[in-house]
């Protein structure tokens, strides 16, 4: 009967401690990377150390328990006080994998920082156990815990330079897909200039050619020429006024690349005058939601249902910026984040990422999902003026 129970004890101890650290490896590792072979080998390493971990402070409170009562019975657990000991731990640990699924919207940094707070502790608990005179305990087991508790807290250690380490990798690769889409929307606009510079710079010959026409009473054929006069600058002519040229010329050109595919584009624009918000940032903002936002109204297979709209509005010190489109398949979550549905390598799957990373310097945000057969992204900015920056 008592084996039947401790195998029982074994088994329910066992589940427990397998969820938790299921969990604790789930909350500690990145999400996007999830079962790519970097994510894999941390995910082993956090497991192996978390089942040292386990053990080890199985160990401690089996000791101190023995010191709190004087009996050494909280050592072994073939008896009650050590399977006491065993469940008290698997009770902290359900305890703990039940608040951390609570808590889902908290980052890995908060589970870090817990983890490396009780290895500190175990390190400490197992330097004062050796010095205590109640409970007699081998020199050669206290002398493994230690060197284990050091190793426990070396690899707390390895783990955060690692982690530390693929965070700056991950930013450096964003910093440079972002600079790569914000040189290609650049050099729209600058195609764009130069194709209004030469207008004004052919501007004289083409009055007076047009002049001819009408002394002449040629009313057609100068009709006709403003028509060819017309097309290298129509995509200019929309130019939304938000009081940022290269804002202006960005958004103009993406109604035009809409419009060539036959997306219907709207804009409605409310935008601040002197802010300290950046062209840059802005255009990174603007051109990343503008173009997930027309790459995925282009799938849609009827003309008529291809819409992309554009508003910005200003909420006393808040700009929002909010992109809508229509959508051929729905995005699909994953880990908590959107998972593009481009194939192929390149910049894809890195817009929202890169308007996430300019809007936090404005300390706002980009939040995006479907509403009915919708796909909204919204991006969010605090802003001063440029008076109030002065004062």
């Amino acid at each position: 009967m008592t084996d039947m129970l401790l195998l029982l004890s074994g088994i329910l101890t066992g589940t427990v401690r397998i969820l938790a650290g299921l969990l604790l490896t789930v909350r500690l590792l990145p999400r996007q990377r999830r079962l790519s072979a970097g994510w894999v080998r941390m995910a082993l390493f956090v497991g192996i150390f978390y089942g040292i971990g386990v053990f080890f402070w199985q160990f401690l409170l089996g000791a101190w328990m023995g010191v709190l009562f004087r009996s050494p019975d909280f050592l072994s657990y073939e008896t009650a006080g050590g399977q006491s000991a065993l469940w008290l731990l698997n009770i902290l640990l359900g305890g703990a994998a039940a608040y951390g699924s609570k808590n889902r919207e908290r980052s890995g940094k908060s589970a870090f920082r817990a983890f490396s707070a009780v290895t500190l502790a175990g390190f400490l608990a197992v330097i004062t156990l050796s010095e205590q005179t109640v409970l007699e305990i081998p020199g050669d087991t206290l002398y493994m815990w230690t060197i284990l508790a050091v190793v426990l807290m070396m690899s707390v250690l390895v783990f955060n330079i690692n982690r530390q380490y693929e965070v700056e990798k991950e930013l450096a690769k964003l910093k440079s897909e972002q600079a790569e889409l914000l040189e290609r929307d650049y050099t729209a606009v600058n195609r764009a200039y130069q194709v209004n510079a030469k207008l004004f710079h052919d501007l004289h010959n083409h009055i007076g050619v047009l002049r001819q026409f009408l002394t002449h009473e040629r009313y057609g054929e100068a009709v006709r020429y403003l028509d060819e006069l017309q097309a290298p600058v129509r995509n200019l002519t929309a130019t939304v006024w938000t009081g940022d040229e290269t804002a202006d010329y960005l958004i103009s050109s993406k109604a035009a690349a809409a419009e060539a595919d036959g997306i219907r584009f709207q804009a409605q624009v409310e935008f601040p005058r002197r802010t300290n918000i950046r062209s840059v940032d802005l255009c990174a903002i603007l051109g990343n939601l503008l173009d997930n936002a027309i790459e995925a109204a282009r799938q849609v297979p009827d003309p008529s249902g291809r819409t992309v709209a554009l508003t910005i509005r200003r909420i006393h010190q808040m700009l929002v910026i909010k992109v809508e489109n229509s959508f051929a398949a729905a995005p699909v979550r994953e880990g908590g984040e959107l998972k593009t549905t481009k194939t192929g390598g390149g910049l894809h799957g890195w817009g929202l990422k890169s308007a996430q990373t300019a809007a936090e310097k404005y300390e706002g945000m980009v939040q995006a999902g479907v509403s009915g057969a919708v796909f909204r992204a919204v991006a969010t900015l605090s802003y001063q003026r440029m008076e109030e920056i002065h004062e």
